[in-house]
């Protein structure tokens, strides 16, 4: 399960209607990929499409797509969102990373 924070969830709406969309239309597509200063980085875009092999979740009304490969990487993971005055952005809170690197963005397992 993936779960969305409610401040994630705002700046995901926002973001979508930038681009035209909404959360009835879209999804968010989260994933894991080689790099980052700790071996392996996140990943988030948006997206209409669904893949066979993607497992879908939906948690505060904001439906997310995960490969199967990064789903292992993933599981229990909160998405949120930051604001404050270290950077702005997503921030991925996995219970699965035993080491993170100092920006936030690449962790290791």
């Amino acid at each position: 399960m993936i779960r969305v924070s409610e401040e994630a969830k705002s700046k995901v709406i926002s973001l979508m209607g930038e681009e035209g969309t909404n959360l009835e239309e879209s999804f968010v597509r989260v994933g894991v990929e080689s790099g980052g200063c700790s071996g392996l980085s996140y990943k988030l875009s948006f997206g209409k499409d669904r893949n066979e092999e993607d497992k879908l979740f939906e948690d505060n009304g904001v439906r997310i797509l995960v490969d199967k490969k990064s789903f292992l990487y993933l599981i229990g993971t909160t998405l949120e969102y930051s604001g404050g005055l270290n950077g702005k952005g997503f921030v991925f809170n996995n219970p699965n990373a035993q080491r993170t690197c100092g920006c936030g963005e690449s962790f290791a397992v």
